[in-house]
């Protein structure tokens, strides 16, 4: 699934492409997405990132909000040629924004922006003395926790087992034993981590490709996320993978405490 960086980096090059264009015409080619509305006529005042979610602001106060899901990718083409898996089109000036989805997990939603209910963003409002205060001390694992949307936006399974190899935190560690000190350093390393994905364009695992289908660059700067059997980096010790929560965890046991 897309994560802070990807989704960040599709903002930004959907904000570049097509803010304060107006919108010729929107198709949908897959019915689990018939219903929704053909906003035609409609100027896109903003794109912005709320979490994992993509949003468009349009000029009658609604927005359309994108979330990619699994194995979602929105695409620019400049002519009509349709991908395989192309479940919509939003025609822009000389162009087409299309929503590319194999699984057909993505969903779109078109209306009046609702009050986000995830966590907070560490890239924008996020308040640590209130994390710390409503959300560190709960009993379970600090991995985990990471991952919870409800307590952190934007973080999945690839950048939480980078962050904590940062950090140099066990993911086996319940949350609520970690100190004020070590909580520090997992928000520090967040922040510089998630930054690097922006810079480079996300990380291409398997699905995620730019708003130009080309394959992000931090999957070559990857330091634990599946580097299984290799060197850490840090300590010299050997990169293992372990199952949480039905996810596969990379650290090492050797520096991460």
């Amino acid at each position: 699934m897309p994560e802070l960086p990807e989704v960040e980096t599709l903002c930004r090059q959907l904000h570049e492409k097509i803010a304060g264009r107006e919108i010729l015409a929107t198709m949908v080619y897959d019915d689990k997405l018939a219903g929704l509305e053909n906003v035609r006529g409609r100027a896109i005042e903003e794109v912005r990132r709320s979490g994992k979610t993509i949003v468009l602001k349009l000029s009658d106060s609604r927005s359309i909000a994108i979330h990619l899901r699994m194995t979602g990718r929105l695409l620019w083409h400049q002519n009509k040629t349709k991908e395989k898996h192309t479940r919509w089109r939003m025609t822009v000036g000389d162009g087409n924004v299309d929503l590319v989805d194999p699984r057909r997990f993505a969903t779109i939603r078109i209306g009046p922006e609702r009050q986000d209910k995830d966590g907070k963003d560490l890239m924008t409002d996020f308040d640590e003395k209130v994390f710390l205060k409503r959300q560190a001390l709960r009993k379970v694992s600090v991995k985990i926790l990471l991952m919870d949307p409800k307590a952190i936006a934007g973080i999945g399974n690839i950048y939480a087992c980078e962050i904590l190899h940062g950090a140099g935190i066990s993911p086996c560690r319940l949350a609520a034993t970690l100190t004020e000190r070590e909580w520090k350093a997992v928000f520090r390393q967040a922040r510089r981590i998630l930054k690097k994905g922006i810079k480079k364009r996300g990380t291409s695992i398997s699905d995620w490709r730019d708003l130009y289908g080309r394959k992000g660059e931090n999957q070559n700067e990857l330091k634990a996320y599946g580097q299984e059997g290799k060197t850490c980096h840090t300590c010299g010790g050997t990169i293992r993978r372990i199952k949480q929560g039905g996810r596969s965890t990379f650290y090492c046991p050797l520096c991460q405490k």
